[in-house]
C-alpha cells in the first residue's frame, strides 16, 4: 500500500508518500517519486507516529458511576478523597479488569504509549503490569508508596517494579518526603514526578525543590511560574478535560509562546475515557472558547512527539522504516495536516498498514 498525502512527525510536516509492506513502513519520499506504476493500492491521507497518553490514572477506571460533585480535594486528594475510598473498596480483580479495558481502548485508538500514575504501592504497580500484559503498548508506570511517614523498605519495593515515583503535590507531601523520593529515584536511574498548581497556585520554589522530571497540570500557574518551570527545564503534562470539570484550564497559549515543553494526557479514568483524540479536540476548541488560542501544530506535537522524547525514544516519533512502532494512517485531507489531526481524528479514520479490502486489512 502507498499512502500519498503528508507526514506529521518529529521532523515536522511535509508532503510525502509512505510505502507499507506487511503493515510496516519500508519507504518514504516526495510525492510522485515512488515508482509504483499502479501495482500497489493507493490511498490519500496523513501518516503520523502513534500517540502517547502522557498522564493517566487508570486505576480509577474501576469507577462505573458518575462521581459526586466536589472540589479536587474532596474527589482525588490522598489519602481520603473519593477515588481512594473507591480503590480501597474495589477488589484486585475488579481493578485489574477495569485497567485492562482502559488499556484496550487506548490500543484500539492507535496509542502505543502511556504514562500512568499508579497508586496503592507495590500491589498497585503489580496490578497494572498484569493488566497490560501482552498489549502492544510502551507503558511507563509511576508508582506511589502508601505509608507516611515514608517507609524506605516500601519505597525500594515500589521502585523495583515501577519506572519511577509520582507524588500527589507539594501541598500533600512534605519536603522531606519529596527529597527522599527524588534521591531514591536518582539512585536507581528512575524518574520522579509531581502534580503542581492544580486546585490552587503553588510556589515553584516549593514544587521545584527537588526538581522533578515531570510536572502535571499547572492549571493555576502564573505567567512567571510558567517561565520558572521552563527555565528549570521541566516538561509539563496537561489535562484540559479534567481541569475543565473544576472550572480551570492550563494556559496553553502562553505555554506555547514561551517554549515550555508540553505533553498531553487524559488524567483520571473515572472522569473521562482515556482518548487522546478527544483530549486534542477539546484542548483546541477550549483554547478558543477562552480567547487564548493555541496552534494545532503545538497540540499535535504534545501527543505525537514530545512524550516520545520524554520517554527517551525519539525514534518512535518518526515515520520511517526503523521506527519501533508502526505509524497510523489517518484517512483525512492532507492539505492542513496538524489541524486535521487535532480536530478530526477518530478511530474510524485509522488504517493499520493497509486500507479495507478482501486481503484482510480493516479500518478502525
Amino acid at each position: 500500500m502507498i499512502v500519498e498525502g503528508a507526514i506529521l512527525d518529529i521532523d515536522g510536516i511535509r508532503p510525502a508518500y509512505v510505502r507499507f509492506r506487511h503493515g510496516r513502513v519500508v519507504e518514504t519520499g516526495a510525492i510522485g517519486a515512488d515508482g509504483g506504476r499502479g501495482r500497489e493500492r493507493r490511498v490519500h491521507g496523513i501518516v503520523v507516529p502513534p500517540p502517547v497518553n502522557a498522564h493517566t490514572h487508570l486505576g480509577d477506571a474501576v469507577s462505573v458511576r458518575e462521581p459526586p460533585r466536589g472540589s479536587v480535594s474532596t474527589l482525588v486528594r490522598p489519602p481520603d478523597g473519593y477515588k481512594f475510598r473507591l480503590l480501597a473498596d474495589s477488589t484486585a480483580t475488579e481493578k485489574r479488569r477495569a485497567m485492562r479495558r482502559a488499556l484496550h481502548r487506548m490500543v484500539r485508538e492507535g496509542l502505543a504509549g502511556a504514562i500512568d500514575f499508579r497508586e496503592e504501592g507495590r500491589a498497585g504497580v503489580e496490578l497494572l503490569r498484569a493488566a497490560a500484559q501482552d498489549l502492544p503498548l510502551r507503558l511507563f508506570v509511576f508508582g506511589r508508596p502508601v505509608r507516611r511517614p515514608l517507609d524506605p523498605t516500601e519505597l525500594r519495593e515500589v521502585l523495583d517494579l515501577a519506572d519511577g515515583i509520582g507524588l500527589s503535590s507539594a501541598q500533600d507531601e512534605t519536603q522531606e518526603t519529596r527529597r527522599a523520593v527524588a534521591r531514591a529515584c536518582r539512585a536507581k536511574g528512575k524518574r520522579y514526578a509531581l502534580h503542581a498548581s492544580e486546585a490552587r497556585r503553588e510556589d515553584p520554589q516549593e514544587f521545584l525543590d527537588p526538581v522533578p522530571d515531570l510536572l502535571v497540570h499547572l492549571a493555576r500557574a502564573t505567567a512567571t511560574d510558567l517561565e520558572t518551570v521552563r527555565d528549570a527545564g521541566v516538561p509539563v503534562a496537561v489535562c484540559p478535560r479534567s481541569n475543565a470539570l473544576f472550572g480551570r484550564q492550563p494556559d496553553l497559549a502562553r505555554m506555547e509562546r514561551i517554549g515550555l515543553t508540553v505533553l498531553l494526557g487524559t488524567d483520571n479514568a473515572m472522569f473521562h475515557a482515556p482518548s487522546i483524540w478527544r483530549e486534542l479536540e477539546f484542548a483546541y476548541v477550549g483554547s478558543r472558547l477562552r480567547h487564548r488560542p493555541v496552534s494545532a501544530d503545538f497540540l499535535a506535537r504534545a501527543a505525537l512527539v514530545e512524550p516520545w522524547r520524554w520517554l527517551g525514544a525519539p525514534e518512535a516519533a518518526r515515520v520511517g522504516p526503523d521506527a519501533p512502532f508502526p505509524p497510523l494512517v489517518l484517512r483525512l485531507p492532507p492539505e492542513d495536516p496538524a489541524y486535521q489531526v487535532v480536530t478530526r481524528t477518530t478511530e474510524h479514520l485509522m488504517v493499520r498498514g493497509r486500507p479495507p479490502g478482501r486481503r484482510g486489512g480493516r479500518a478502525r
